[in-house]
């Protein structure tokens, strides 16, 4: 369990935080280039976040929601069920899935180590949308871990955004979609909102065991 919950820790930071700078980049180097960033400002607040789990959150929120595509990923989580959620309820839908995605990541940081992570050479993207970005997670005494991240191109804007990732065969929104499937059609679109600000409503903490 420790080992997939560091694998998603590195794998969701990775994936979401590709993007920091503003102008369009090949997404090969800027997963590389974000990734290293974000894990570096863990380590200079280290002593803040072993004080207060919290100080996560606000890490998660400065960097890396601004550079997922959030809106996507929660529907596509949603998949055939969109068409029978409420057009009223979506909005709510999406911004507590943006909460939860926080928190997700907030909550898996904490199982972060200093792992190392080697990503694949760039390539090019000319004439895609959509590509995968693969890393190799190198962790002392255990197999090597290879992920796979999905990331889309804006039509309107022309960034780069990571909507997906797969760790060791795992994708995150196949999961999630598969855990609020069944929820929505039984309890409907509430039910699952609901379930979401309970694990948003928890508080933060740390297992470094």
């Amino acid at each position: 369990m420790l080992r997939r919950l560091i694998t998603t820790v590195l794998a969701l930071t990775i994936c979401v935080n590709a993007w920091a700078q503003t102008e369009v980049q090949n997404p090969y180097v800027k997963v590389q280039t974000v990734a290293e960033k974000t894990f570096l400002r863990m380590k200079e607040n280290k002593d803040a976040i072993d004080n207060d789990p919290e100080v996560l959150r606000i890490i998660m929120e400065e960097e890396l929601m601004p550079h997922i595509d959030y809106q996507f990923a929660a529907y596509k989580v949603l998949g055939k069920n969109f068409r029978s959620v409420p057009r009223e309820k979506i909005v709510e839908y999406v911004k507590t899935f943006r909460k939860y995605l926080i928190t997700t990541y907030a909550v898996v940081m904490g199982y972060y180590d200093d792992q190392e992570v080697t990503f694949e050479p760039p390539s090019s993207v000319e004439g895609k949308n959509v590509i995968t970005v693969r890393a190799v997670i190198k962790d002392d005494g255990a197999p090597d871990i290879k992920l796979a991240f999905q990331v889309r191109k804006d039509k309107k804007t022309g960034e780069w955004k990571a909507y997906d990732m797969v760790a060791e065969g795992i994708s995150v929104i196949d999961s999630k979609r598969s855990e609020f499937e069944s929820i929505i059609r039984q309890d409907g679109i509430d039910k699952v909102i609901a379930i979401m600000n309970e694990q948003i409503n928890k508080p933060i903490k740390l297992d470094n065991d």
